[in-house]
């Protein structure tokens, strides 16, 4: 029996597959990975480290309310959330990967949901004390990173705070998936009453040639 082929490998190849549809490979991603034909995708079962650092220098009385998690994946962003005692919703835009977070946590608290940045629910729309957004934007093709960055902010409360962690853009790198962040586009998340709160630039443990990782805090009016 053959091995599963990386799911990196085959991000690079599903990313830049349709350019009429940059966000449609998603599913294929988690389809064949359910399959047994890709290794699973951002498989990990603790938080981001960033996420995890953030939380921890704040007040712990502050983790209240409600949280969402952009592309939630496997769940374990959500998850944490949930942990600290965030009212917490996670979504991903594809089925097959919101059926495996909930198959990976059953009894969670968290609600998981099928979601799309660039068609998103009425009723989410400004209704998040606390927004993450790890990785989903730079996933998907810069045509519609706009489009996707706007989305992000649109789910913020007013008061809310949005974080976004984003690997940092190499100048002349254009061949993603993934296309990570310019300074100017994780800036860009500040827009539409989203003022700066800190832009950090964090390093990747064990990787010296990393040029490291966004780690943005913005705040709603």
């Amino acid at each position: 029996m053959a091995e599963p082929r990386t799911w990196q490998s085959e991000t690079a190849r599903l990313g830049n597959a349709d350019p009429s549809d940059p966000t449609g490979w998603f599913e294929e991603l988690w389809s064949s990975a359910t399959a047994g034909d890709v290794t699973m995708p951002w498989d990990r079962g603790d938080p981001h480290p960033a996420l995890a650092s953030w939380t921890n220098d704040r007040d712990p009385g502050t983790a209240s309310g409600t949280a969402v998690v952009v592309g939630c994946g496997l769940g374990a962003d959500a998850e944490y959330l949930a942990r600290l005692g965030y009212e917490t919703t996670a979504f991903d835009i594809s089925p097959t990967a919101v059926a495996a977070a909930r198959e990976r946590h059953p009894g969670s608290p968290v609600t998981y949901a099928v979601g799309d940045l660039l068609e998103l629910p009425r009723a989410w729309l400004h209704a998040f004390d606390l927004v993450v957004e790890i990785y989903t934007v730079q996933a998907v093709n810069r045509s519609v990173r706009s489009e996707l960055t706007a989305g992000v902010r649109s789910l913020v409360a007013s008061s809310g705070t949005l974080l976004a962690i984003q690997a940092i853009a190499v100048e002349g790198d254009d061949d993603g998936p993934p296309w990570p962040l310019t300074r100017a586009e994780i800036e860009a998340f500040g827009q539409d009453g989203l003022t700066p709160v800190s832009t950090e630039e964090l390093a990747v443990p064990d990787s010296p040639h990393n040029p490291g990782i966004w780690r943005a805090e913005f705040r709603q009016a």
